[in-house]
């Protein structure tokens, strides 16, 4: 018998997001026939799970859970494979009372045990009680929970010898906590973000009301990680919530061929996915000519980004390479939110592309107010910043645009941006302190971010502990990356600019970038040509590091982590400096605390 993935047309009423809690989002589009359809790395379907599939193999892995005693509330740690096995465990533990709390499940370059010690931390940061995961990922969660009291380890398989308690289920509450999310670590080492029921379901239904205007026979599809905030929240439990079915690609086969991703929309003509331009950038880079005929995106109508800042001439590539296969640029949908939000803040309209504001970029880094680019200035006069329209906040928000007195600021001054709604974490867990720092007494959460307003709608130009000063001014790093990812040996995404001390104590400007040039001449050439054009164009001088591939790191979800190529790039210039009798030009790392 042929197995078959789940329907796009539903049996039953579409309710959109019109839930109190997760299980009672489950146990009504379980009445339904859509659910979760999972794909291996050549694009075939290896399995299916209804949501009446789900939810009755959930509530007997609750009764078995059960059985090990866990007080209500306890956290179960599960390695967020992108596999029909972490739904099942996560929707058992919202049956069960307890608290999922996804890990990633990613090896990154620094191998097996780089890997491992974050798990370890991980596990020790969230209480673990219990712990799951998939056999490709139990050796490394085995490992990591070594000398940690766990009270049951094991694989899918291990809890399915359990014994099922026969007790009834007590269901997660409206005011208890639904998971724990960490964060992706882009600036620091990752927090246990704490939602409540109450606090996702309001952010799930003003994303499928508001912001995706769900609609009876839309589809998803994802590569996003299950770890990741929008691969959760966005592809995971906004489907559920919608009672949507959705068709998961695993994060590495796009990695390895993100064409995959295009093949499978086209397939099951798919009409809503969502990432962050680097996934858009990556399968760009990775089409050729003559893969275009073989896709049908025509049904494809919101292309969501989000998650970093967004750049638009990429996915203006994007859409026009691929507009023979019927997609739309209008179907692009800029976002903006994070995990300590549960998921969205603002989503931009739909069926309007993206709205692209160019403002005057030495202005900008010198005043921090984005005054418009007047369209008829010549080119070369004014030095332009783009940046991207990410929407009107959602019904449940407030946003205000904040200076470093915590006054609200007018149109287009770009300050730190304030966010407050229901759909706010409790806190971070175990962290207190951090909690205070971020959270105001009046519910008001610092998001760290940049931004300014225009006419409601919010810009956001960058992290707040991203920027870089130097003698006085505000150097947007993306300013810097975009000249290097502008020469033809260098591709989008390749570079990491920051700052660090100098001798002198001034600080100076680095940026890594990563290209295959081998010879010295070459390399030389490229490092004076960026130099030269950043000076030309910002008017600094940039020291350029030039790296071998895959050595910028990363985050959790798959964006370039600036903090953590500073410290990395600071211990390398330790280490060469007490090897050499040269004169330093930065303070090695020993002196400064880096990241």
């Amino acid at each position: 018998m042929t197995m078959e993935a789940t329907p796009t047309i539903n049996t039953i009423p579409l309710r959109a997001g019109d839930f109190s809690t997760l299980p009672e989002a489950l146990n009504y589009a379980a009445q339904g026939q859509t659910g979760y359809n999972f794909y291996d790395g050549r694009g075939k379907l290896s399995a299916v799970l209804p949501f009446s599939k789900l939810r009755d193999e959930a509530q007997s892995l609750a009764q078995r859970l059960s059985g090990l005693g866990l007080e209500r509330g306890a956290r179960m740690a599960l390695v967020a494979d992108t596999h029909p096995d972490f739904i099942r465990f996560f929707f058992a533990c919202q049956y069960a009372g307890l608290i999922p709390v996804p890990l990633p499940a990613s090896i990154h370059m620094g191998g097996r045990k780089t890997y491992v010690d974050q798990l370890h931390r991980l596990l020790i940061s969230c209480r673990a009680n219990v712990a799951m995961a998939t056999d490709d990922y139990f050796p490394f969660l085995s490992e990591a929970a070594e000398g940690l009291d766990l009270r049951f380890c094991g694989t899918p398989q291990a809890y399915a010898e359990l014994p099922e308690a026969p007790i009834p289920l007590s269901p997660l509450g409206p005011k208890e906590l639904a998971y724990i999310q960490y964060t992706s670590g882009s600036t620091k080492f990752p927090r246990g973000v704490m939602i409540t029921q109450t606090a996702v379901l309001n952010n799930l239904a003003a994303i499928v009301k508001s912001g995706c205007k769900i609609r009876p026979g839309d589809r998803g599809a994802s590569w996003l990680p299950f770890y990741h905030d929008m691969g959760l929240v966005g592809l995971v439990l906004a489907p559920l919530a919608a009672q949507l079915s959705v068709d998961y690609l695993k994060t590495r086969d796009f990695a390895m061929r993100p064409r995959l991703w295009l093949s499978l929309m086209t397939e099951n003509r798919a009409t809503i996915s969502i990432g962050p331009p680097f996934g858009y950038e990556l399968c760009l880079q990775r089409l050729r000519q003559s893969d275009i005929e073989k896709f049908d995106l025509s049904a494809w109508r919101l292309a969501g980004v989000g998650a970093e800042t967004i750049r638009p001439a990429p996915l203006s590539k994007f859409a026009e390479m691929l507009e023979p296969c019927g997609f739309n640029k209008e179907a692009f949908c800029a976002c903006y939110g994070m995990a300590e939000c549960s998921l969205a803040v603002s989503f931009a309209s739909l069926d309007e592309g993206l709205n692209i504001d160019s403002v005057d970029g030495d202005y900008l880094s010198e005043h921090r107010q984005a005054l418009p680019v007047e369209t008829n200035v010549p080119e070369g006069e004014i030095r332009s910043s783009r940046f991207v329209d990410c929407g009107t906040p959602l019904p449940d928000y407030e946003v205000e645009v904040r200076d470093s007195g915590g006054r609200p600021l007018p149109e287009r001054h770009v300050g730190t941006i304030y966010v407050k709604a229901d759909s706010i974490m409790s806190g971070y867990f175990g962290d207190l302190k951090l909690t205070q720092e971020v959270l105001t007494s009046d519910g008001w959460f610092n998001t760290g971010d940049l931004g300014y307003f225009v006419n409601n709608g919010l810009f956001i130009t960058g992290r707040e502990k991203d920027m870089i000063i130097i003698n006085g001014r505000n150097i947007w790093p993306q300013d810097l990356e975009f000249a290097a990812e502008q020469q033809p040996e260098v591709r989008t995404g390749d570079a990491s600019a920051f700052s660090v001390p100098g001798p002198n104590g001034q600080e100076k400007t680095v940026m890594m970038v990563q290209c295959r040039v081998s010879s010295d001449p070459q390399r030389t050439e490229l490092r004076e040509r960026v130099q030269r054009l950043i000076y030309q164009e910002l008017g600094i001088e940039c020291y350029i590091d030039l790296v071998p591939r895959n050595t910028l790191p990363r985050t959790t979800s798959g964006k370039l982590s600036r903090s953590k190529a500073r410290k990395e790039f600071l211990k390398r210039i330790e280490r060469d400096q007490l090897q050499s009798s040269e004169r330093p030009i930065f303070i090695s790392a020993n002196r400064v605390q880096a990241g």
